[in-house]
């Protein structure tokens, strides 16, 4: 089959490899129809490449038909259409039991400290070739596969394997008072859904960027937006807006690709041109984020309100401002979305013909899978309009 690889730092090419075979009674195999690519592998293309093998298979957000499935997988059958969480997680150990899917402790990555194992997300995560491919192995089938209707286009759908169901998160975790305030720092796709939930749900949301075409987009769905271009200090300009205070809480929807500070943007490109033996350890013990975006959150929000992380940071020990956090009262939340966890919320959604959270209004590009590296580079360098970019394979 053919599936797009990891070659190197910012190289992926779509490549034949070995087509997937079930190799346990709780798998199945997917005929992909529609993946996409994710700001997260974004961190792949760039720095996390001392963890990723030459020919590893990524992406971790896709959806298809079911061809094949194990004995134990009863729920799905060959032929039904799915969505596949990016998580794999098993539904019934004490951690799924409690809703932390995440944190499944029958997929869990021991060996490198990590939660559930993902699609695509390279040996910090399991290993497990991902979804930007013709056909996947879906482990824990018996649990994990959304089967949704047939007839509306996959891009109706798709995004609940990953970006609705962390959107829907950061917003929960975010704890927003009823008529409150929620600011959204960086409004990508995780960003932009972040801001259309929590506006769906009556609060009052000002986003934050610095590119034209998704404040544009944020905008269209009644966000105020700020152009961080034209603000030397954002969180004064939020400040100003909510009467001195700041908003009751924030969501940071960027993470470790945040822009603003050259030396830790330094540190990471030159870790990754480390031979991996070095790397490696510098990655996971070292502080390597830059941290502009978290210090905005931290300054932005008022005193004993709450920020949400939702963007993904790598390092260990990174710097963080405890006294003015202990001072201000704020509370922090994160983590991996614990995707089937959120989806009695969003599929209602999804499924509405009114689209209330315009999940036909993201994607801005729909190329097939042989133009993945294209996507790729235009995502990353955030040119030609690039704020969604999603594959499909049988085109």
């Amino acid at each position: 089959m053919r599936a797009l690889t990891w070659q190197g730092p910012r190289n992926v090419q779509v490549t034949d490899v070995p087509d997937p075979r079930l190799e346990a009674d709780t798998d199945a195999i997917v005929e992909v129809t529609t993946t996409a690519i994710c700001g997260s592998d974004l961190h792949l293309y760039e720095l996390l490449g001392p963890f990723l093998e030459q020919g590893d298979v990524l992406g971790h957000e896709p959806m298809g038909i079911v061809r094949e499935t194990g004995a134990a997988v009863e729920h799905i059958k060959p032929g039904d259409r799915v969505v596949v969480p990016f998580n794999i997680a098993c539904g019934h150990c004490w951690m799924c039991d409690r809703g932390l899917f995440a944190q499944c402790e029958t997929t869990q990555v021991r060996d490198q400290g990590s939660g559930a194992a993902l699609f695509g997300y390279t040996k910090l995560y399991g290993s497990v070739p991902g979804g930007q491919a013709e056909l996947l192995r879906v482990p824990q089938a018996q649990f994990g596969p959304i089967k949704v209707p047939e007839g509306p286009p996959d891009e109706q759908f798709v995004y609940l394997s990953d970006v609705l169901p962390t959107a829907w998160q950061a917003v929960a975790f975010a704890s927003v008072p009823e008529r409150g305030s929620v600011l959204v720092l960086g409004l990508g796709p995780i960003g932009q859904m972040c801001a259309r939930i929590a506006a769906h749900l009556g609060r009052r949301v000002i986003g934050v960027d610095l590119v034209p075409e998704r404040l544009e987009m944020a905008a269209r769905h009644g966000v105020e937006v700020i152009d961080a271009r034209e603000e030397d200090d954002v969180p004064a300009v939020v400040r100003d807006r909510t009467e001195g205070r700041g908003t009751d809480s924030v969501i940071d929807a960027v993470g470790m690709e945040a822009h603003g500070s050259p030396g830790a943007e330094f540190l990471q490109k030159m870790v990754t041109a480390l031979p991996d033996a070095v790397a490696e350890p510098m990655m996971t013990k070292a502080g390597v984020d830059r941290l502009t975006v978290l210090y905005q959150c931290i300054d932005a929000v008022r005193r004993g309100g709450t920020i949400s992380l939702s963007g993904v940071y790598a390092g260990t020990a990174d710097p963080l401002p405890m006294l003015t956090m202990f001072d201000k009262g704020v509370r922090i939340a994160m983590g991996q979305a614990h995707v089937r966890r959120w989806i009695p919320d969003v599929l209602p959604l999804v499924q509405d013909e009114s689209d209330p959270l315009g999940v036909l209004d993201l994607a801005t590009h729909r190329l097939p899978l042989e133009q993945a590296p294209h996507g790729y580079d235009i995502f990353q360098r955030k040119v030609d309009g690039a704020i969604k970019v999603l594959l499909q394979p049988g085109t």
